[in-house]
């Protein structure tokens, strides 16, 4: 019999749906509806300690740089160092970097600015090389590093992926005290209700997201005070990336607009579940193969080196994932979390990694559950990428050292139990020990390049200082719900 459920989607088949952002000739087509409707251009980056940033251009300077001989703007070397007023060791005010149009990015926002905004991102490259064999690409750029990293994936082990998020998220009305916008249960619709500001708020973020062509599945009232989730569909890992910071900016952006604060912080209501941002991640082989086609009740060999890379480095892995002091209090045991076990699990909520619809092979993948919405969204999915590729280059049946869960959450086992299923290691349990765990790991900081790692752990140590600078709780929870 037949299980498999659910829309079917293959990278094949999302190349193939309609591309929902904007290429050049589209701009250069619509130059009267540009006239007439368009206000700005958003210009956005999202540097190290995943601060979203941008320069507003005027339509007619968009214009005109679209045309030219590479197309961007110059920012500051130190830009990329910077944590609100501090800079972090390493950096210093000189140079500049060219911030290079990504043109396959482009799309029309809605909710955001007045009028009709168009949204771009980019990539960091020299202005002009020193060393000119190795061209203008910038290590420490955090989209150039997942693009690099998704090539070699697709180069060295015959992979593509796709990945789907969901967005937690806490709308509140005060940011000093905290105070949640409103009280109401998981999946309630009493947190809908008809005139309520929340539903005002979550139906025109659910408008704007597909108006600026997100792929917007489903949303819904989450667990906490004021929480609430969006869900969007899958997308190849560089345009998953990009999908989820123009997510958060709309949703930022409309919740300002009714006058309440949108926080993605980890954990602002400790009687309460978290906010995460889960990466729903399926693997698809594109050598052709029959011996690594998928089946039902059986991970493929991709799927099995996917995993067991994921688990040998998530440890330091979570440098990326979970990134700052409030992280820690959201990944804890009997939360929903994932739990502090090195683990994974088939349906199983309190494992880190969960395997869902292992009988479906159609909609098979995996939920990774060990990364909030204070990560940079390209070193993350980069650092998952790059682990997993440890063992999905080996092209055989890897072996997994840690065996499924099944129906009971690691913390919940004694330790003979997680002895015998291979749940020996523990997740950090603080930024520190998890930049820690990174330096301590040479074969993941190798992948993912010096220059990177080195400028995240400067950066992380900055941002966790200036989290922590605050003498109370309160003035520190203000001040993480403020930054996120």
């Amino acid at each position: 019999m037949d299980f498999s459920h659910g829309i079917v989607h293959t990278p094949a088949s999302i190349k193939a749906s309609a591309n929902t952002s904007l290429i050049l000739e589209d701009i250069l087509t619509l130059s009267k509806v540009l006239q007439q409707f368009l206000e700005y251009v958003r210009l956005y980056f999202v540097d190290l300690s995943n601060t979203r940033r941008c320069r507003v251009l005027s339509k007619e300077y968009f214009k005109q740089l679209i045309k030219s001989n590479r197309p961007g703007v110059t920012i500051a070397k130190a830009s990329l160092g910077l944590v609100n007023l501090a800079m972090a060791e390493g950096f210093e005010p000189i140079g500049e970097f060219l911030y290079a149009l990504d043109l396959s990015s482009l799309r029309i926002l809605q909710g955001v600015g007045k009028g009709t905004i168009l949204g771009i991102l980019g990539k960091f490259e020299e202005k002009d090389p020193e060393d000119k064999e190795n061209g203008v690409e910038v290590g420490m750029c955090p989209r150039t590093t997942l693009s690099r990293i998704i090539r070699e994936v697709k180069d060295t082990c015959s992979a593509e992926f796709l990945i789907g998020c969901e967005s937690e998220f806490i709308l509140l009305k005060s940011t000093n005290p905290v105070q949640p916008l409103s009280v109401h249960n998981w999946s309630a619709s009493d947190g809908l209700l008809a005139g309520s500001k929340g539903a005002e708020i979550m139906e025109e973020i659910a408008d704007s997201l597909q108006a600026s062509g997100i792929k917007l599945e489903v949303f819904h009232p989450e667990s906490a005070p004021g929480q609430y989730e969006v869900v969007t569909g899958p997308l190849p890992p560089l345009e998953a990336a990009d999908a989820l910071i123009y997510t958060r900016e709309i949703i930022t952006n409309v919740a300002a607009k009714h006058g309440a604060h949108a926080t993605f912080a980890p954990r602002p209501f400790m009687s309460s579940p978290g906010s995460s941002t889960h990466v729903n991640i399926s693997v698809h082989d594109i050598s052709g193969s029959n011996e690594r086609k998928k089946i039902p009740n059986e991970l493929s060999l991709l799927e099995k080196g996917f995993l067991a890379g994921l688990l040998d480095h998530l440890p330091a892995i979570a440098a990326f994932t979970l990134p700052i002091p409030a992280s820690y209090k959201r990944a804890v045991d009997g939360v929903w979390s994932g739990g502090t076990y090195v683990s994974w699990g088939t349906e199983n909520r309190e494992s880190l990694i969960r395997l869902t619809n292992p009988a479906s092979p159609s909609s098979r993948r995996y939920e990774c559950r060990f990364i909030d919405s204070t990560a940079n969204p390209y070193l993350a999915l980069a650092a998952v990428l790059s682990a997993a590729m440890t063992k999905m280059k080996l092209r055989g049946d890897v072996k997994l050292q840690v065996q499924d869960a099944g129906s009971k959450p690691a913390a919940n086992m004694s330790e003979e139990e997680r002895k015998e299923k291979g749940i020996t290691k523990k997740m950090p349990s603080s930024s520190e020990g998890a930049r820690a765990n990174l330096r301590n790991d040479p074969e993941l900081c190798e992948i993912l390049g010096k220059e990177l790692v080195d400028a995240f752990l400067s950066v992380n140590k900055t941002l966790e200082e200036c989290l922590l600078q605050d003498k109370t709780e309160d003035e520190q929870l203000t001040r993480v719900v403020e930054f996120y």
